[in-house]
């Protein structure tokens, strides 16, 4: 019993390592890891801060040195095993002379998939698997979600009255929520890749899409326009602070395309322009989260495409009224309550006068 306490123990503090880099490691994993010696001491701790730097047991052995040998690493995520922008960590493992991996998850990886544990097994190494295993796969729901399904795990956001508005009658909608939830949305989007908004949005609010610098670099910000109706003048085609990306269809007139190049902002043609297409062009560049503030007919494509795992709604203490809602989502296509789409894992958080609803879908996800 005391050796399971002690297992939780170090791989708590290896998770909470490797929370310290969320949002900054895509397409990479979050990973951390913790060595002790033989005699049980701490001896080396590292995370995994970014793609291209080095990986968290590399950071940890290299910090525990001869002290490692005879000892333990605890690592929140399989070691790699194969050559990329950094050498495998299993070599590094194999060379410190540890007698025990403790491994909180497998990674589905298909350059790893218990490649690693089967090398350090092989070795003579002692590897111990599942230990904070759903810690660690919620922490890692975003990159285990795009290596299972070619797709960023995506978060759709809106804020919206007590009455369910998301706008008055006539479109005005600047604030509907308070400042203090509006730093909580900066939050949120520096642990994104992506933020991504409809052209509607880009003409209504002229948004700028930043975390304001709680995450450098910036997430990408991403502008959903089929035909390329867009404004010529947009606080998003500035990009000293932050990249843009226009996705657009092949219906696109000639005129907006050659403005879009004249400001130097990068497109993406689309064959069909949908949200599925643009999640797995967005998986390909490396994105493992991103974040929806779109208006309602696109976030109710996003939704019905499987694109949209989480909700963060923002309820702010207000009544908007009118009998044209303008509301956070467009028509689902159901019929009957039976096609509802039910939530789980629901939080509440408190933020000021407003309150924050955190959800997961429960629909099936494509």
């Amino acid at each position: 019993m005391e050796g399971q306490w002690l297992d939780r123990l170090w791989m708590d503090r290896a998770l909470r390592l490797a929370g310290l880099a969320d949002g900054l490691t895509s397409p990479n994993p979050l990973v951390g890891a913790v060595v002790l010696s033989a005699a049980g001491e701490l001896v080396g701790e590292g995370y995994h801060r970014k793609a291209g730097e080095a990986h968290a047991e590399l950071m940890a052995l290299q910090q525990a040195g001869s002290k490692a040998k005879g000892g333990s690493l605890y690592v929140t995520l399989e070691p790699c095993c194969h050559q990329g922008r950094t050498p495998p960590c299993t070599d590094a493992v194999l060379s410190s002379g540890v007698k025990r991996v403790v491994v909180a998850i497998a990674d589905p990886n298909p350059l790893v998939a218990g490649k690693g544990l089967m090398l350090l097994r092989e070795a003579g190494i002692e590897v111990e698997l599942g230990e904070g295993a759903e810690a660690a796969k919620k922490q890692n729901s975003a990159f285990l979600h795009r290596i299972n399904t070619g797709k960023p795990e995506g978060i759709l956001k809106w804020a919206m009255s007590l009455d369910g508005r998301t706008a008055l009658p006539n479109g005005a909608s600047q604030w509907i929520s308070g400042p203090e939830a509006r730093s909580w949305v900066h939050q949120l989007r520096s642990r994104c890749d992506a933020v991504i908004v409809g052209g509607g949005t880009v003409r209504a609010d002229d948004p700028l899409l930043t975390s304001r610098g709680r995450r450098t670099p910036e997430p990408l910000r991403v502008v959903v326009s089929r035909e390329l109706n867009l404004p010529p003048k947009a606080q998003l085609w500035n990009q000293e602070l932050a990249p843009t990306l226009v996705a657009h269809g092949p219906g696109a007139r000639a005129e907006k395309i050659a403005l879009l190049d004249q400001l130097g902002i990068e497109r993406l043609p689309l064959n069909q322009c949908e949200p599925q297409q643009l999640m797995e062009a967005l998986a390909s560049r490396g994105c493992n989260r991103v974040l929806w503030e779109c208006g309602p007919e696109l976030a109710a494509s996003a939704i019905g495409q499987g694109c949209v795992q989480h909700i963060a709604a923002v309820i702010a203490p207000k009544l908007l009224g009118g009998i044209a809602a303008c509301t956070p989502l467009g028509d689902l296509g159901f019929r009957n309550m039976e096609n509802a789409i039910a939530l789980s894992t629901i939080q509440k958080v408190n933020i000021h006068k407003e309150i924050m609803v955190i959800a997961k879908l429960m629909h099936n996800q494509t």
